[in-house]
């Protein structure tokens, strides 16, 4: 069995905004054909998607040829909408997690699902992960900043820790970058420079934050590998061991702390995907592919062939890695 833990869902229509204060924020689906809709915020065509964002269906009959058995869902990330007034943010979080979960219901032996909170308010994010518990989803994705502010930031420990109390899961998805001025050239460096670093930068946090100190049983999985993070976490591990403030802040070596979390393996090349796996161990590696955005190439099989994995390491990178990341006893 191969389970892809990074797909994305976008609802077929949105609540009409009425009288929030969201005004043109709150996202609205102008459907220009039969299966196919711009997904509009703040007055713009934000993406043009197609109905396997929304159709279970299509997306079961799709699993095969993209060599996947099972789906984790979450919403599409620039719906997480952190720039909402808060109560606007909490009910359009409730809104997309209630759709995933119709969407396990319908097909039960095909998807998990992540849903969504309220994070630019932290406090009401923490209240909202039981109704997510009470849904009967695995946990929820989350952006790899909130409104700029870092995960390892004490702000968010709460949060953090309650999710690990109620042991769900957290994919940190790479968006919005903090840095989107240093980008030179056109607006999709900010997906393909701007996430990896996004995504570096949230891994660093939560390491160099204490969280996995605080929280040690917390299961989070960051996405796009985790972006160049494997790269930077030789020189973590050097200034560690050279350096007392590092050392005095750290009770272990940031090297300890990579291998607690978890990393989808989209990275387009072998040789980056092999350093990870050689970084943080096969245990910590799962599929993803970013469906219904982009699709995978290669397909799993044939990374594996191409990886040279034994046939205990497919059996971990392709299901076992991501059912002990979203809880689910094997």
């Amino acid at each position: 069995m191969i389970i892809d833990v990074h797909t994305h869902i976008v609802p077929e229509e949105f609540p009409p905004v009425g009288s929030r204060a969201s005004g043109n924020q709150w996202p609205y689906m102008n459907h220009t054909e039969p299966g196919s809709a711009n997904v509009m915020i703040g007055g713009r065509n934000f993406r043009t998607v197609v109905n396997r964002c929304w159709d279970v269906d299509r997306r079961v009959k799709e699993m095969p040829a993209e060599g996947i058995d099972r789906q984790v869902l979450s919403p599409m990330p620039e719906l997480l909408a952190y720039q909402l007034p808060v109560e606007d943010g909490r009910d359009m979080g409730r809104y997309l997690s209630e759709v995933i979960a119709r969407m396990m219901d319908q097909a039960p032996d095909h998807f998990y699902g992540l849903g969504a909170v309220p994070m630019q308010d932290a406090a009401l994010a923490t209240k909202e992960l039981s109704y997510i518990k009470e849904l009967g989803l695995q946990g929820v994705e989350i952006m790899t900043n909130i409104n700029g502010k870092n995960l390892g930031d004490d702000e968010f420990r709460p949060f953090l820790k309650e999710a690990e109390s109620l042991g769900l899961s957290i994919l940190v998805h790479g968006q919005r970058p903090t840095f989107s001025d240093r980008f030179v050239g056109p607006g999709l460096l900010e997906n393909a420079i701007g996430f990896p670093i996004e995504n570096a930068l949230a891994i660093a946090s939560v390491i160099t934050g204490k969280v996995l100190e605080d929280c040690p049983n917390l299961r989070m999985c960051f996405s796009h590998g985790g972006g160049v993070f494997a790269q930077l976490l030789a020189r973590m591990e050097n200034s560690w061991n050279k350096m007392k403030p590092m050392k005095d802040h750290l009770p272990k070596p940031p090297s300890e702390y990579a291998k607690m979390v978890y990393y989808d393996d989209i990275f387009f090349n072998m040789t980056a995907l092999r350093f990870l796996i050689d970084t943080v161990g096969i245990s910590q590696v799962v599929v993803g592919s970013d469906y219904p955005f982009m699709f995978r190439d290669p397909k799993p099989q044939e990374e594996f062939d191409a990886l040279n994995l034994t046939a205990e390491e497919r059996e971990a990178i392709s299901s076992a890695n991501c059912l002990r990341f979203l809880g689910i006893a094997t």
